[in-house]
């Protein structure tokens, strides 16, 4: 898909922040249906398949899509492989902004910084990246009327297209995840499309961290949600670390992992 995009990418303007006007234009659209419209962006095209954890969004938003672009012209401009360009625009549009700090502090909440020995959950985003793997079940940005797709308006399960990429693409996402790895929903909606394809058998090796709250600034009720789930969220991010990582005596395997972060 980079390729198809790569010229228009190359285009864009390096001297000044990206605009809708810059990027929501035919040039960069995948596809549309009926006021669905489905952009480009190329931090998606990044895969760390020997992630421990998977934290998984509805669909890029407008400003994960702008970061993305923004960071693969200036790594392209600079002289960059293309596949430094897409690893350096992943790790500048993965979550960042105050929903990664409210991210951070529910996963310390829960132990993921205790079963990798972190100082801090922060370091998934940092020093310790070859463990995290970020993406969405739609993997390109989608917008009805120019605005940010927020899986309700329409319900994934009444777009053909919203539908394919939720349940045809995402699972060979999930399928080129080399470990059993902790997959982390955001919201009610991801959630929803991760147990439906566990319940058909398309993420075998994978456990599902259900009743994680959106970290989103939006969510008003996040804090109260997350003190009523911490306590089985805590009890399963044990059970998976356990069964799956024996993290304290392999963490030194783990850390010399080739994948699409190491360095």
């Amino acid at each position: 898909m980079l390729h198809r995009f790569l010229s228009d990418i190359q285009a864009l303007p390096a001297d000044r922040p990206l605009t809708k006007q810059d990027v929501l234009t035919p040039s960069f659209l995948i596809e549309k249906c009926n006021n669905i419209r489905m952009y480009y962006a190329p931090h998606n095209e990044c895969i760390n398949n020997t992630a421990k954890i998977v934290i998984v969004g509805i669909t890029p938003g407008w400003h994960q899509m702008k970061t993305a672009l923004e960071q693969f012209v200036r790594s392209h401009e600079a002289g960059e492989t293309l596949e430094v360009c897409l690893k350096e625009s992943k790790r500048a549009a993965g979550f960042a902004g105050s929903m990664r700090k409210n991210l951070v502090e529910m996963l310390n909440g829960c132990g993921i910084r205790e079963v990798f020995d972190l100082p801090d959950s922060n370091f998934l985003f940092g020093a310790n990246r070859h463990l995290l793997h970020t993406t969405s079940i739609i993997k390109y940005p989608v917008f009805i009327n120019d605005k940010n797709y927020t899986g309700h308006q329409p319900p994934i399960s009444r777009s053909p297209l919203l539908q394919h990429y939720a349940y045809k693409e995402f699972p060979k996402e999930m399928a080129s995840i080399q470990d059993k790895a902790l997959i982390i929903p955001l919201g009610k909606t991801v959630e929803q499309v991760i147990l439906r394809l566990a319940e058909d058998g398309q993420l075998p090796r994978h456990t599902c961290l259900t009743g994680f709250p959106h970290p989103s600034g939006a969510n008003g009720h996040r804090i109260k949600q997350f003190r009523h789930q911490k306590k089985q969220l805590w009890d399963k991010v044990r059970t998976w670390a356990n069964l799956t990582l024996r993290c304290k005596q392999n963490q030194s395997d783990t850390s010399c992992s080739k994948s699409c972060f190491s360095e």
